[in-house]
């Protein structure tokens, strides 16, 4: 009777455990979102919280899946493009904690530095609201543009009140930049797709974006959830030492922790 006693306990006390491990579904971009959540899923395990990571391959559907309760969290994006789809779509999501810093650059097939730059050429930018604002806010940074006087992360292409190299802009599908190259004189690319196609924004670049804190990534979830245990789990495995080891190493500036 004992042993049966003890059989039955430790299989008590397995399906406990069972019972108490937490599964939760985190949407990523694929490419260094991807690697970077892949390592802070490995210290969450430590911690008792098993994440599934399911990549994405534009900026648009992570919230959506967010929203539709397809996933639990996301890492892909900042807080000005967050706020956007807030606005535009009524997304009932929260940003929770930040995560990286991915400088957006200037790349360019023709030219060698920003002097080269000739009158007339063509610049490529993203299409989304905030990530489009982002680009022509560092061609102003560059001296190549003057925007109008306060519009900050709300400008467009209409903002553009001087540009004396008469500079033309054509807005596509950010994961569509780095294809552009061969097309235009500069092409202003986010890392995570600059980094997907072998460029390296530290060293390919003819000009880079300074540390903008409206551009920081942040981890996202649905307002219900951000005060969830789990939640905490994960920004705490995310804002490890392991995980900023990790990305100092393999991206070497590249891309730069927050926390």
């Amino acid at each position: 009777m004992k042993s049966v006693f003890i059989a039955a306990s430790l299989a008590a006390l397995l399906t406990t455990g069972i019972a108490q491990a937490e599964t939760k579904k985190i949407g990523v971009t694929a490419g260094p979102h991807a690697q970077i959540v892949e390592k802070a899923a490995e210290v969450a395990a430590t911690k008792g919280l098993d994440m599934e990571i399911v990549e994405f391959t534009d900026y648009v559907m992570p919230n959506q899946a967010l929203a539709d309760g397809d996933l639990d969290i996301n890492s892909f994006q900042h807080q000005p493009y967050l706020d956007a789809q807030v606005a535009d779509r009524g997304f009932d999501i929260v940003s929770v904690a930040k995560s990286v810093n991915f400088p957006m650059a200037g790349y360019s097939d023709k030219v060698k530095s920003l002097e080269e730059i000739p009158d007339g050429a063509t610049i490529s930018l993203p299409n989304d609201p905030s990530n489009g604002a982002r680009a022509l806010l560092m061609l102003e940074d560059q001296g190549l543009i003057t925007l109008t006087k306060g519009v900050g992360v709300r400008a467009t292409v209409a903002d553009v009140e001087d540009n004396p190299k008469d500079l033309k802009f054509v807005e596509l599908d950010a994961a569509q930049l780095p294809r552009s190259l061969q097309d235009v004189d500069v092409a202003l690319i986010n890392t995570n797709y600059a980094l997907d196609a072998g460029l390296n924004p530290v060293s390919d670049s003819l000009f880079r974006e300074g540390t903008k804190a409206p551009f920081v990534g942040v981890i996202a979830t649905r307002s219900e959830d951000k005060d969830a245990p789990w939640v905490k789990t994960f920004i705490e495995s995310y804002h490890s030492p392991e995980v900023a080891a990790f990305i100092n190493e393999q991206f070497k500036g590249a891309i730069t922790p927050t926390w």
